[in-house]
């Protein structure tokens, strides 16, 4: 995971999910170098390329045998996964 929660490798009762540092004095807040980085709109993918898995194609989940059938009209961009 890239972004860890603020201090929660020095303590126990911190858990490592993602929480915004609101602290007046807190230097993740503060962006202060070498410091836990913070999420931002820069880390984003790729608009065109985004939710593509290594293969190239999209997952879809296939419910029935109408999802099916959706499928196979976009069978050059979405790749099936049977639900369960």
């Amino acid at each position: 995971n890239k972004f860890l929660r603020n201090q929660c490798d020095r303590k126990v009762t911190v858990p490592t999910s993602w929480r915004r540092p609101k602290g007046i004095d807190s230097r993740c807040r503060r962006k202060f170098k070498g410091t836990t980085p913070m999420p931002n709109i820069g880390y984003g993918s790729n608009k065109k390329t985004r939710h593509t898995l290594p293969n190239g194609f999209k997952k879809f989940l296939v419910h029935n045998v109408a999802d099916l059938d959706m499928l196979m009209m976009h069978n050059r961009t979405f790749c099936g996964e049977v639900a369960h």
